[in-house]
């Protein structure tokens, strides 16, 4: 599609201007009509042209090289993720926190649901105060 938007670019200089309208697809329903007898190779109306383009009409400067789906999958590989409970054990014994505001605004947010006890880490619960 970049390609023929740079086809109209190079013939813009020879008109008066161009001008480009986008029809709604609910309104558009001559385009619909022609695209599913094109899908269903129906038979023609009379009075509809047809006219297949069995090339490109437009040259490419570039040539287009297909890649595989396999060779363009990136793997990447995730770190162990860090153990969530030191960043809570840490703020509720020592009311140590990171630097970031954000990231201080929801440690403290979500430490309100944990508590210590015998150095385990427990949730709240929401009636009797630990589950």
């Amino acid at each position: 599609m970049d390609a023929y938007c740079i086809e109209i670019r190079k013939l813009e200089g020879k008109f008066y201007g161009i001008e480009y309208h986008h029809v709604v697809r609910d309104q558009n329903q001559l385009a619909d009509h022609l695209s599913k007898l094109g899908s269903s190779r129906t038979a023609i109306l009379p009075g509809v042209f047809i006219q297949d383009l069995l090339a490109p009409s437009i040259k490419e400067d570039k040539e287009v090289q297909e890649v595989p789906p396999a060779k363009q999958l990136v793997l990447t590989v995730p770190s162990p993720p860090a153990n969530w409970r030191e960043q809570f054990i840490k703020y509720l014994t020592s009311a140590e926190v990171p630097t970031d505001k954000t990231e201080i605004e929801c440690l403290i947010r979500r430490s309100k649901h944990y508590v210590l006890v015998d150095d385990n880490l427990m949730r709240k619960s929401a009636k009797e105060g630990i589950l």
